[in-house]
């Protein structure tokens, strides 16, 4: 079954719910309820958790080193200092997520504005 399976007007929404939503949330669904019974301690949540770090981290490193868009018009130094910027900034916030981001984000636009 493909995007173009049916001609009706209907089947892109059916098939966007299907192939997107559906088919990732299902998996957490099943995630959420088997994790519940598990202890956060047990070397398979470990597992899961250094593998979805790792995932998350590789995904970062590709924005910085191969980013793609209008981000790829900036310099890699410019990249990497915020991205070094926002962790020190996450770490002297006692681990605040939004506060490594903003301050990243800070670092990154003025660093684009200051090139022009």
């Amino acid at each position: 079954m493909s995007f173009d399976a049916f001609e009706s007007w209907w089947w892109p929404y059916l098939f966007i719910l299907l192939a997107g939503w559906l088919a990732t949330d299902i998996w957490r669904y099943i995630g959420v309820y088997l994790g519940g019974k598990m202890s956060e301690e047990s070397d398979i949540l470990v597992f899961v958790r250094c593998i979805a770090t790792a995932l998350v981290a590789a995904v970062i490193a590709n924005l910085i080193v191969f980013p793609s868009g209008a981000l790829a018009d900036s310099p890699l130094e410019l990249r990497v200092a915020a991205a070094i910027a926002g962790f020190a900034a996450y770490l002297f916030c006692r681990k605040q997520i939004l506060i490594g981001i903003v301050a990243a984000e800070l670092v990154l636009l003025s660093g684009l504005y200051l090139l022009g």
